[in-house]
């Protein structure tokens, strides 16, 4: 039992309940229960008190209960004027607080339904259904609707700055990925760029070392020089391979303090490297097929890469060996091949090699380069137990390739400190103006409609109620009532109501009727009324008379 009452007092008044919230929404509390008493004393009707205390309370349970505390006190105004200021509050509250369009449609529909009823019943026999339905319609919109309409576009506005909020900062977290996505690819590039071009000069340098170290000119002094040569080429493979290893590893995060510059080199300086290789002592040749096109800037490094890493790969693997380079250009790709057949090796060369310089990412960094092009690399041995390297690039390149990746190294400052704001309808997402907007024209267009209907029924229930001199001078007492009351106006409650009980005793057993008098001789605070009054259905009476408005 006490958790459950533990439980409805958390959902009546859900927290956090900090003192200074406690303070502020019992003074307002207190404020809106004096406010009821005031208006309640001032009308002169009713339980001031009790009011008072009501409004009180439905003031603080409105935060949890928006809709119920509507309903309550629209149906509490139409019978008395105290819960009216109220009634703005919990309008607004519903409309800031209840998301769904058919709950709060459905909420102010049951809440006009009260507040018309109530007033009906109230006042019933003083004015006319009609009446009452029209003002209770007009007043329930300016006083409820309205309120709720502002609450409603402050909400909505709020949770789409929130909801563009969120997403500006997903789109700056999606950014900071990108670039340290692009940093990473870029670390990737100048890995690669590092073990074809200086892995490319180390072989070089590790095939002229072994062919001095078994040269028999040398004496044993020159032969130990040329053996620490050849080590420490081994030794600067070994320490490129782990700087390659680090720029590949992910999980480091190494911001460059410039941009690294693409490497020099295409088709054109591959003519270039099979010169250096002869040079090196190694049978080379080279040979070139079909029209020459235009390529895009990565398939032509990409291609110049691949002979590169192929010339080391068999300068390591296979000195002495001849090698065969061709560049093919046909309809749709470059291909690129490099082969180094079967052949036995001159006697001596591998005598006193050494172990073979190794960076141990050549054929992967190829791979990747063909694949970021739109390029597929194949390696493998030939059938006479040779080696073949075959590249296909295509002309053009896959889209969004290339070197500038670079350019975006370095750019952490300006994507966190001065990125551009993102919000805004980018998704065509409708700002909550529009639909208060309106509402609100709604609401006006209806409030001038009933405006417009209630002067032109006052007009009509002035004329109504109004009797001219020339009629009331020519009724004559003892005409029967049926012609008199053809004669005169249907007669109109609202406006002549006050006049009952007022100016001479009627005659003993008689029914009146009273109107106003068409004769516009009014004294100040005095209305002009006229009365007729009827018994066993003649005019026995009619009397002209001044009255207290």
């Amino acid at each position: 039992m006490a958790r459950a009452w533990k439980k409805a007092v958390r959902t009546a008044f859900p927290g956090p309940w900090p003192p200074r919230r406690v303070v502020g929404q019992g003074a307002l509390a207190l404020l809106m229960g004096g406010v009821a008493v005031l208006l309640e004393v001032a009308s002169g009707v009713g339980h001031p008190v009790l009011v008072g205390l009501g409004v009180a309370l439905l003031w603080v349970l409105r935060p949890a209960f928006p809709a119920t505390v509507l309903v309550l006190t629209s149906a509490a105004a139409g019978w008395a004027v105290g819960p009216m200021p109220l009634l703005v509050c919990a309008g607004w509250s519903a409309g800031a607080r209840l998301r769904r369009v058919t709950a709060l449609v459905g909420t102010f529909v049951l809440s006009w339904v009260l507040f018309m009823v109530t007033g009906v019943l109230k006042d019933a026999g003083s004015a006319s259904p009609k009446l009452i339905v029209g003002l209770s319609l007009g007043g329930f919109l300016l006083v409820a609707v309205l309120p709720a309409l502002w609450g409603r576009y402050r909400a909505q506005r709020r949770a789409l700055l929130d909801a563009l909020r969120e997403r500006n900062d997903q789109l700056v977290r999606e950014r900071v990925m990108v670039v340290h996505q692009a940093r990473l690819r870029e670390r990737h590039r100048i890995a690669q760029d590092m073990h074809d071009s200086l892995g490319h000069q180390l072989a070089l340098i590790s095939v002229h070392s072994g062919a001095l170290e078994v040269d028999r000119t040398l004496n044993d002094r020159q032969r130990e020089a040329v053996g620490v040569l050849r080590q420490a080429a081994v030794a600067a493979m070994r320490e490129l391979r782990e700087v390659v290893g680090v720029l590949h590893d992910e999980s480091t995060v190494v911001r460059p303090a410039t941009a690294a510059a693409p490497a020099r080199g295409g088709v054109d300086g591959i003519e270039g490297l099979v010169d250096s290789s002869r040079a090196a002592g190694a049978l080379v040749s080279f040979s070139r097929e079909g029209e020459p096109r235009p390529l895009a800037a990565a398939v032509d490094h990409a291609a110049y890469r691949m002979v590169q890493e192929a010339l080391t790969n068999a300068h390591k693997h296979a000195p002495g060996a001849p090698i065969t380079v061709a560049l093919r250009y046909e309809p749709d790709a470059l291909v690129v091949e490099v082969v180094n057949p079967c052949t036995p090796e001159p006697v001596g060369v591998r005598a006193g090699a050494g172990p073979a310089v190794s960076g141990g990412q050549g054929l992967t960094g190829l791979r990747e380069r063909a694949r970021l092009v739109g390029g597929m690399v194949h390696a493998g041995p030939t059938p006479d137990q040779g080696f073949r390297l075959a590249g296909v690039l295509p002309y053009e390149g896959a889209e969004g390739t290339g070197d500038g990746a670079a350019a975006i190294a370095g750019v952490d400052d300006w994507v966190l400190d001065g990125l551009p704001p993102v919000v805004g309808a980018e998704d065509g997402r409708r700002s909550p103006a529009i639909g208060c907007a309106v509402g609100v024209g709604a609401v006006g267009l209806t409030v001038l409609g009933l405006l417009i209907w209630g002067v032109v029924a006052f007009v009509q229930g002035t004329g109504d109620a109004t009797v001219p001199k020339s009629v009331y001078d020519g009724l004559e007492v003892g005409t029967p009532e049926a012609d008199v009351l053809h004669r005169l106006p249907p007669g109109n409650t609202f406006f002549t109501d006050d006049y009952q009980g007022s100016g001479p005793k009627p005659p003993e057993g008689a029914h009146c009727r009273w109107y106003l008098s068409g004769d516009l001789s009014d004294a100040w605070g005095q209305d002009n009324v006229m009365r007729f009054c009827f018994k066993d259905g003649l005019l026995v009476e009619k009397e002209h008379y001044l009255t207290k408005s």
